[in-house]
Formats: structure tokens, sequence, C-alpha cells
């Protein structure tokens, strides 16, 4: 059987097999590169003029003007790696194609590399998954917060427990279902970690609906409209007087448990729920292919991430 061709207009794979026809060596992975990081043509990283590069050594990009050799890896997540971006791009395809992601030790056993390697890339495509100037959510949001990990019994419940607090929003449609979300792993739930979170991803003038505690009594001051449902008086049950933070708690510790085998520290949560956001966001996407793409889009506009920025949790401040 041949290979099955792109649909007229693809500039990414849609299958598999147009994945590895398209990059079948390093050559065509940074010719790839190359089109995702200027996308309007080369731009001179040292004198800014654009213009058609020479070919130079080593796959490098000449300027015509200045001379300055620039590398398509140099100032993006691939950065100083050794490993062939053949290996980035295959860890890419499958990272944004399967429904549920991947474990690092199930990366490790696809790619045949070692562990380390597996898991330093996923972090890194973690980090990449984030962008900094997407849009803030809108409309009715609904917040409220979740715990994560922990098996030991007994001890405080609610929101005096010892395991991680997630504080989760979530966009409500009208007449029905979801849009986007945003989680944020927090030290508790006081409300200088809730307001700073809530300031930070949804816009100003939007209902925010929550329950009655009192970590959220300072949203008014920051132009937002608060819509208050006390759940003990309410006579509902949780997923039904706040579905959607109810179903997003629901399957980001299904995902845990499932993909990572629960096996999240603290230190790393933050990474494990921007992946989440990642995908959840992405879900009605008419192709993993472009998710695929637009990992990689934002893997070359992401600077350089080393091992050390990632081995103790990333810094996401």
């Amino acid at each position: 059987m041949g290979l099955i061709p792109l649909k007229p207009g693809l500039d990414y794979p849609n299958t598999y097999r147009n994945f590895v026809e398209m990059f079948p060596d390093d050559a065509a992975c940074s010719a790839y590169l190359v089109k995702l990081r200027w996308p309007e043509g080369f731009v001179c990283p040292s004198c800014k003029i654009k213009a058609e590069p020479w070919q130079a050594s080593r796959g490098r990009l000449a300027c015509q003007f200045c001379r300055h050799q620039a590398s398509v890896k140099a100032g993006t997540i691939f950065d100083k790696t050794r490993t062939p971006l053949t290996t980035w791009f295959e860890a890419a395809w499958h990272v944004s194609t399967a429904k549920n992601g991947l474990s690092a030790k199930t990366l490790e056993r696809t790619l045949g590399t070692k562990y380390r390697v597996a898991w330093t890339m996923l972090q890194r495509f973690r980090v990449a998954m984030v962008d900094a100037e997407r849009k803030q959510l809108f409309g009715n949001v609904e917040v409220d917060e979740t715990f994560i990990g922990g098996t030991k019994q007994g001890g405080k419940r609610g929101r005096g427990t010892a395991k991680n607090i997630v504080v989760i929003a979530v966009e409500i449609m009208e007449p029905k279902g979801f849009g986007r979300i945003r989680m944020r792993h927090i030290p508790d739930a006081s409300g200088a970690s809730l307001i700073p979170f809530v300031c930070d991803v949804i816009a100003p003038g939007s209902v925010v609906h929550t329950d009655g505690w009192s970590g959220y009594n300072g949203l008014a001051a920051h132009k937002f409209t608060r819509e208050i449902t006390v759940q003990s008086s309410s006579g509902d049950p949780a997923h039904v007087s706040m579905p959607g933070v109810h179903r997003i708690s629901s399957l980001i510790k299904r995902w845990i448990l499932g993909t990572h085998q629960g096996s999240v520290v603290p230190e790393h949560l933050q990474s494990y729920l921007e992946e989440f956001t990642f995908r959840f966001n992405r879900r009605t996407s008419r192709s993993r292919g472009l998710v695929f793409r637009r990992l990689l889009e934002r893997a070359v506009a992401t600077k350089p991430v080393t091992e050390d920025d990632v081995t103790k949790g990333y810094n996401w401040a």
C-alpha cells in the first residue's frame, strides 16, 4: 500500500504514515521548524533584516547582509539538545496525538531512549504548551478548588487538607457545554491565592460562579460579578450546582491515575496541569495532526528550557 497523501492545503501530517514520509531525517525536521519559526520569511536574529538566507554548514542559516549564522534550534526548547530532531518530532507526534497522552515510561519504550531523556523531553514540551499571551476566560466562569494526591487516611478534610490544592476555572457555555479551562496548583485556599488566580485567568466584567467560601469575597473589587451557590443550602449535589468544575476535577484525577499511575509529585504538578489544559482546550480540533503542528509552533516560540530548569519543578511564576 502507498502512503496516504496529504489533503490539499495541509502543511501538517494527518496520519502517522504521512508523518514518517514528511520527516525522514533531521534536515526535513529542521526545514519544517524554519517555516514555523519564520512563517513570513527568515529574519536575521542579529541585524533583524528579512531576507532569504544562505545555507551554511551544519544546517545553519547565514544572513546575506551581516553574515551572522543562525540555527533554527537556538533560542527554542531544542537549543543545545544532543537528541536528534527526528526523535523530538516522534515524541511530539505521540504526545499530541495519543488521546490521553503518554507517561515518560511509555515514551521511553516508544522512542527507544533512556528514561531521563524521555522525561526531560516531556517536561520541556509541557512548558512549551503554555502560551504567555493566551486570552483570558470570559463570560460565565465557574471557579472552585479540588484536591489531588495523597493516600493517607484520616487527618483534615476539605480546604484544610494536606493534599495538593488545585483551583479550576471553567467557561460555561449556553445553552450547554464547557469552553476553555485554566488550573493552578496553589499553596492554600486563602484569598491571597485565589484572587490573583481569578485576576490572571479571567477577563474583568465576567460573571464568576463560586461557592460561599470567604476566599472569594474580594472579587467585586476587581470588576467581577460574583454569583454564589452555597451547596449545603442549595440541596443540589456538587455535580449539579457546579457541573463544570466537578467534571474537570474528575477528568484530571482520572488522567493522573490512569496515564501516570498517580505518580505526580507536588513539585511537578503544575506541569501536568498545563498539559491537561493544552489537551482539553484543543479537544474539538478537527485533526490530531493540527495539534502536533500547534505544539511545534509553541516549541519554537518558547525560550530555552534546560534540564536544571525542570529537574526540581519548573518555576511557573
